[in-house]
C-alpha cells in the first residue's frame, strides 16, 4: 500500500520535482510556526506568564491554529507520500505522529474546557491543576514533535 501511494503521480512529483519539496517543506515549517507559536504562547499564559493578554486572544485565534495545522496536514501528507515506505518504518516519525496526537488532545481539551465554562456561566479557573497539567503536558507534546521532526533526517 506504502510503495502504492510512493508511485503515485502526486508522490513522485513531490520527490522528483526541483521546486515541490522544498515549498511543501516550506509551508510545513510555516504552519507549524504558527500552530506551536499560538498553542505554545496560550500553555505560557495557563501557566501563569502574560497576565495582561485575555485568554479570550486565544480562542480568537483559534480558526488561525486550525488553519495552519490544516496547512501542515496536507504538506506533511504529501511530504510523507513522497517516502512512505522509509517513514513507515522510522521511530522519530512514530514519535512525532504521537506528539503531535497528543498536542492536539491536549489543545482541544483545553478549549472544549474553557468553551464548557463560558456556556455554563460557571468560570473554570485557569489555574487549577488539570489546567497547568495539560498545559505542561502540551508543551512537551509540540517540543518533542518538533525534535522528532528533526530527528527524522538523522536517525532510522
Amino acid at each position: 500500500m506504502l510503495t502504492t501511494l510512493e508511485n503515485t503521480p502526486l508522490a513522485m512529483w513531490v520527490g522528483e520535482s526541483l521546486w515541490a519539496y522544498p515549498s511543501l517543506l516550506a509551508c510545513h515549517i510555516v504552519g507549524l510556526a504558527i500552530v506551536v507559536g499560538l498553542l505554545t504562547t496560550r500553555d505560557l499564559k495557563l501557566l501563569g506568564f502574560f497576565p495582561g493578554v485575555a485568554y479570550q486572544t486565544f480562542s480568537d485565534l483559534m480558526p488561525v491554529i486550525v488553519v495552519a495545522f490544516s496547512l501542515n496536514a496536507v504538506s506533511g501528507f504529501l511530504l510523507f507520500s513522497s517516502q512512505a515506505s522509509y517513514l513507515s518504518t522510522s521511530l522519530p516519525f512514530r514519535a512525532k505522529l504521537i506528539c503531535i496526537a497528543v498536542g492536539l488532545v491536549c489543545a482541544i481539551s483545553q478549549q472544549t474546557r474553557r468553551k464548557k465554562s463560558l456556556t455554563s456561566g460557571v468560570e473554570t479557573p485557569a489555574s487549577g491543576h488539570l489546567t497547568k497539567a495539560t498545559a505542561c503536558i502540551s508543551l512537551l507534546a509540540w517540543v518533542g514533535a518538533i525534535i522528532a521532526g528533526r530527528l527524522i533526517a538523522y536517525i532510522f
